[in-house]
């Protein structure tokens, strides 16, 4: 085997996410009420499009979650030749994920320093030496981007041009299968004809919103068919000040921003799930004691408890080193802590709208009839409580997931968020910032995580509030 699987903690815990996705997914099969508030986010046009970008964003986070060391080549003896007894394989201690594999055009095409997207020169002029003696300013070509064309200026257009035509033809035929099979599927499922089933889809009279989703599909093909096309021939976003393509960074920033989003949401669920339904249900010195714990907490600025718990828990990793065998595991292990403390420290919202909601249910009269005939505590909130303000879990877990996103670029940007070798949204903005100041400024870097976290940010906002309207009640049919 010329690798090693790797599984980093925050993989794992990924992967049980994901489990849980797939299980939820099949209680909610078997459950007709959440089964018909899922088909109401279905049959939105907003909810389908929006559950097709971030399937793309997870797709990519999938990807880059499957880690491993490559192997080394066998070293060599004196002559050139490679050591054939030697059957113990050493490993890289550098970890990849399937993404880089991906990726690698991309990965290891690495220029001297900046260049602008599309460009063929490097951003910033340098001294030659000319043939006669003299010297002179110039931009120098990249050694990769638009190293095909002879003269990129007049070149570039027509070429560009070229490219995104056999992107778009390679979109086109994807998106065509996967129309044909959404068709099969409908005629299958509705007992019609093909024709009548393509007719229903093209004129949006589907249960669920399939024309969105194809629509969404198609857009979602297009660009990725245009960075296949474009990336192998060009930086597309430009480089960085060490040379690094900008898209693959932007690429790479996706796990960090879903694995912040998602292990915070579940570091976070217990402590907001148990002790809101219990200050509601129990009252008295219980209620009491949960209010003045979240009041407390809430009265702490964020920014500085969250500082203040991060920067111990760096000191904890920076005298252990022993602890991680590679640098990835160390950055993991600060990517975890930093999911843990915010999780830890983001509890209390949730924990609010949860006693709420149970103090207004504990009041009810089939709560009453349960308490009347000796039902247990523990099954009155396991049966009567629980069930009645998962709908709340929903939707908040659904509209935090922005947050997080968002609040993990904004401690990053202030050097309190990921390890600095772990790419991230907030990282990029924080590297941009210096290149925003020098002259000529180095736009590039900011615009493409701004747009990829303003699309992820802005899929999970929209689909958040098709969730809300769905579950909650009060919204009516």
């Amino acid at each position: 085997m010329d690798f090693r699987f790797v599984l980093l903690w925050t993989d794992a815990l990924f992967f049980v996410l994901l489990a849980l996705g797939l299980v939820t997914i099949v209680y909610v099969r078997r459950s007709q009420p959440l089964r018909a508030a899922w088909r109401k986010v279905g049959s939105r046009a907003t909810g389908m499009a929006t559950a097709t970008i971030l399937l793309a964003f997870l797709a990519i986070g999938f990807a880059d979650s499957l880690h491993y060391r490559p192997s080394l080549p066998p070293a060599a003896v004196s002559g050139g030749e490679a050591r054939e007894d030697s059957r113990d394989a050493a490993y890289s201690s550098e970890v990849l994920s399937a993404l880089d594999a991906l990726l690698a055009p991309l990965r290891t095409r690495l220029e001297k320093t900046y260049s602008a997207p599309f460009a063929g020169e490097l951003y910033a002029r340098e001294t030659v030496e000319l043939p006669d003696g003299g010297q002179t300013r110039i931009h120098p070509r990249l050694t990769y981007g638009a190293a095909h064309l002879d003269d990129p200026e007049s070149e570039r257009a027509q070429d560009v041009a070229t490219r995104l035509g056999n992107g778009a033809a390679a979109a086109l035929g994807l998106w065509l299968v996967a129309a044909i099979a959404v068709t099969a599927s409908l005629a299958r499922r509705c007992g019609r004809g093909w024709t009548e089933a393509a007719a229903a889809l093209v004129r949006g009279e589907t249960v669920l919103a399939w024309r969105a989703a194809l629509v969404t599909l198609g857009a979602i093909l297009l660009v990725a068919g245009a960075a296949v096309a474009l990336g192998s021939h060009y930086h597309v976003f430009g480089t960085d000040k060490v040379g690094q393509d900008v898209l693959y960074l932007s690429l790479k920033s996706v796990r960090t921003a879903l694995i912040i989003g998602t292990l915070t949401t579940l570091v976070m669920l217990p402590f907001a799930v148990a002790l809101g339904i219990m200050a509601g249900y129990l009252g008295g010195w219980v209620d009491d004691v949960i209010q003045y714990l979240y009041t407390v907490l809430n009265a702490i600025p964020g920014v500085l408890l969250i500082a203040a718990a991060v920067l111990m828990m760096q000191v904890v990793i920076d005298t252990n080193p022993q602890w991680f065998a590679t640098a990835a595991e160390r950055a993991d292990a600060r990517l975890l802590a930093l999911c843990l403390i915010l999780g830890i420290t983001s509890w209390t919202g949730l924990c609010r709208l949860l006693r709420g909601e149970t103090l207004k249910l504990r009041e009810l009269d089939y709560v009453h009839a349960a308490r009347a005939f000796g039902v247990g505590t523990a099954a009155i909130l396991r049966r009567h409580i629980m069930p009645n303000v998962m709908h709340i879990v929903m939707i908040a877990l659904v509209m935090d997931f922005s947050g997080l996103v968002l609040a993990e670029a904004v401690l990053s940007y202030v050097g309190i968020g990921v390890d600095p070798g772990t790419i991230s949204f907030g990282t990029m903005i924080n590297m941009a910032r210096a290149e925003l100041a020098r002259e000529p400024m180095v736009w590039w870097s900011l615009l493409a995580a701004f747009a990829f976290m303003f699309v992820l940010v802005l899929s999970a906002n929209l689909f958040a509030d098709v969730v809300r309207d769905a579950f909650d009640p009060r919204r009516g049919a």
